[in-house]
């Protein structure tokens, strides 16, 4: 995808303390946490290990290889990377089925995409199914994507943020990080997010998230828009 100057964006991105924002993919932008839950829950039951509601709310947002550890001690005998591409195969069946967005996500995209606020995508996911769920969207909303085999550390390391971080450079020259705008659903990417320096913007999902002055919470992106996220920016977290 071309990436725009920042002399060609409309005035308003010029105007507005928002400078850019990465978005999280699973439960965040989308929710695929239910595929994700039921091929972990399956490639465990089929390899004869016990495994809980519980153990899979304990991987959400995690790095793929971490994920991937995780099932192997819960007794799925296979390699890193088989791990990986059976998980990656049944949530991308999943998701080419039925995409569920997250209330106010589109809405959102599209108010930044009206105003030239430019978009990237910072997800654990790898890069196919990255490139599948933003050819499912109605706009090409998302200047790039970092994904989890972009990265040797992923979340909750400000790794795949820093990278994000790089990659905003080329359409905002001026950038500050903390006019860049984080939004999570989860503990490892919420505290990516804030690592990198961010304005990180916490919209839970599943799985309980600790309190910290390091982050905002909002309870979702219905009740999100520009003037909103433009607010935050300088603003202690609350």
């Amino acid at each position: 995808m071309p990436t725009a100057n920042l002399a060609v964006l409309p005035a308003t991105a010029r105007n507005t303390a928002v400078q850019g924002v990465l978005w999280d993919m699973d439960g965040t932008l989308l929710d695929t946490e239910p595929y994700w839950m039921a091929a972990e829950g399956d490639l465990v039951a089929e390899h004869g290990g016990r495994w809980s509601h519980e153990d899979a709310l304990s991987l959400v947002g995690s790095a793929l290889p971490d994920s991937a550890a995780v099932l192997q001690r819960a007794g799925v005998d296979l390699g890193t990377r088989e791990i990986i591409d059976l998980l990656n195969e049944r949530v991308m069946a999943g998701i080419s089925n039925h995409v569920q967005w997250r209330p106010g996500a589109l809405e959102l995209l599209e108010e930044l995409h009206q105003a030239g606020i430019p978009c990237g995508l910072v997800t654990m996911s790898e890069g196919p199914m990255a490139t599948l769920v933003l050819s499912l969207l109605p706009k090409k909303y998302f200047a790039f994507q970092v994904t989890g085999d972009q990265v040797v550390r992923g979340k909750p390391h400000p790794d795949p943020y820093l990278l994000g971080l790089e990659k905003l450079t080329e359409l905002v020259p001026d950038l500050e990080s903390h006019r860049i705008v984080g939004i999570e659903d989860s503990a490892p990417g919420i505290t990516a997010a804030a690592a990198a320096g961010l304005t990180a913007v916490l919209v839970p999902h599943l799985g309980h998230v600790p309190e910290s002055d390091l982050w905002h919470s909002i309870d979702s992106l219905e009740q999100v828009g520009l003037p909103t996220l433009s607010s935050l920016i300088g603003i202690g977290a609350r």
